[in-house]
């Protein structure tokens, strides 16, 4: 079956980042400066999104405002045709930055937060002085006319503070909040035990999620992503393996999803050798877990089959070790005790980080 044209692209520009966020998103294995794409190189990838099929590119890293051609990225991008969405932890933005991204056609800001305040923000994000500087930008975005996000990535050291972190979102302006649990691959899987809530604390944040919803209807649309780890069901990660997004790293690897670098033994091909279109209609890479006809038992024949696309790939592999196993947060897989493993052992676990360096 011939898969449906993406619909967005994450564009990962850099690795590079003032934070040390210990569960970052970004691989173990940083992708060094020299190494990234150039701005001619991330300019075709954007025209070539674009013909694709893709309406939205998500700029992200490492911190994409790192970048000293981030204007020129912007417009590209935009010239494209492309809805721009910057995914910036904010530290970097000053006013003369964000008049120039906006002149050149930026859509949208997401901003991320480590905490409702000052204290629990910084050491969270490894950066003195981070939370000021955010509240600064959140400011600025929306003096520079720019509609704002606010994402929370939210864990067992802050979920106490939900609350108070809707309440910001509110302050700031934001017309979207994010609160997302962490996802456990990467820096996350090496900082899990200090950062998996408890049941109860997620039935808690749950509740306040709900609360907030009804509360604020018409001024803020709060976005919930949960962890799986408490789950009896996977959930469709990405929509499904190479079926709606995907993204290019830093070094112009061509990916299924931002964490596919995790499984070893894949050939993803690069923006450097290979068009987008080629990848995402001819790349083995793509065409391994898309679709069905892959999937183990359980998952063959079950009715949530295309519904959950047999969950997180990256999980499975985190996990069990092979990224074509059931996805342990299924309860029908022989590994769903692991998560209940997991979750004991963080609740006893010290509270210190391992940083992202």
């Amino acid at each position: 079956m011939t898969p449906e044209p993406p619909l967005a692209l994450l564009a990962e520009l850099t690795h590079r980042c003032p934070l040390r966020c210990p569960y970052c998103s970004n691989p173990t294995a940083l992708t060094g400066s020299s190494d990234e794409l150039d701005t001619a190189t991330w300019s075709r990838v954007f025209a070539e999104a674009a013909a694709l099929g893709c309406l939205q590119v998500h700029l992200s890293g490492g911190e994409p405002t790192a970048r000293r051609d981030i204007a020129d990225l912007v417009r590209a991008a935009s010239s494209a045709g492309l809805y721009t969405n910057l995914i910036t932890a904010g530290v970097l933005l000053d006013a003369p930055k964000l008049a120039a991204l906006a002149a050149a056609g930026l859509d949208h800001v997401q901003l991320s937060v480590q905490d409702a305040e000052a204290v629990g923000g910084d050491r969270i994000g490894g950066f003195a002085g981070g939370h000021a500087k955010k509240l600064v930008a959140a400011r600025l975005i929306r003096e520079a006319g720019l509609p704002l996000t606010l994402n929370a990535v939210v864990h067992r050291q802050n979920l106490g503070n939900l609350p108070a972190i809707i309440e910001l979102a509110l302050a700031l302006g934001a017309g979207r909040l994010e609160v997302a649990h962490v996802q456990y691959y990467g820096w996350a899987l090496a900082n899990r035990a200090a950062l998996l809530p408890t049941r109860a604390q997620l039935e808690a944040a749950t509740a306040i999620v709900e609360a907030a919803r009804a509360a604020h209807r018409g001024r803020l649309v709060i976005d919930y992503v949960v962890p799986d780890y408490h789950a009896q069901r996977p959930k469709a990660c990405m929509g499904g393996w190479g079926r709606r997004f995907l993204a290019v790293s830093p070094a112009g690897r061509i990916l299924p999803c931002h964490a596919a670098e995790t499984i070893p033994g894949m050939a993803y091909p690069t923006v450097r050798e290979t068009s987008l279109r080629e990848a995402w209609y001819g790349s083995p890479a793509f065409a391994r877990f898309r679709g069905t006809g892959w999937m183990p038992a359980p998952c063959q024949g079950c009715e949530r089959a295309e519904q959950d696309w047999g969950g997180c790939r990256c999980q499975a592999f985190a996990l069990t070790g092979d990224a074509g196993a059931t996805d342990p947060a299924c309860a029908l897989s022989p590994h769903h005790t692991l998560l209940a493993e997991a979750v004991a052992d963080a609740a006893v676990a010290e509270a210190g980080f391992t940083y992202r360096q």
